[in-house]
């Protein structure tokens, strides 16, 4: 590798790196106050964070009712989210 090519693949790489490191860092953002995570209930895009493995984030979710993707919603009421697929869930579903 020329040291051109050298410096093109560390600059990728230091890319890829602070894109996962804003992922990680926007899906342990805190909730706020009378708001929880509830997952399974979003539509495809909709998520609000932590749409599993290929996604990054917000908006990333690639279908709808995905079960590691979540919408925050107001405290008490994700569980009685009726979806196609069940209702909302306060911890990630298969």
């Amino acid at each position: 590798m020329t040291r051109t090519q050298l410096a093109a693949a560390a600059a990728a790489l230091s890319m890829v790196g602070a894109t996962a490191a804003i992922a990680q860092s926007n899906m342990m953002k805190p909730i706020p106050g009378g708001m929880e995570r509830c997952y399974g209930v979003a539509l495809a895009g909709h998520n609000d964070c932590k749409a599993g493995p290929g996604t990054t984030c917000a908006g990333t979710s690639k279908v709808n009712y995905q079960g590691n993707a979540f919408k925050v919603v107001k405290a008490g009421t994700c569980t009685k989210i009726k979806t196609p697929k069940g209702h909302g869930s306060l911890t990630p579903t298969a």
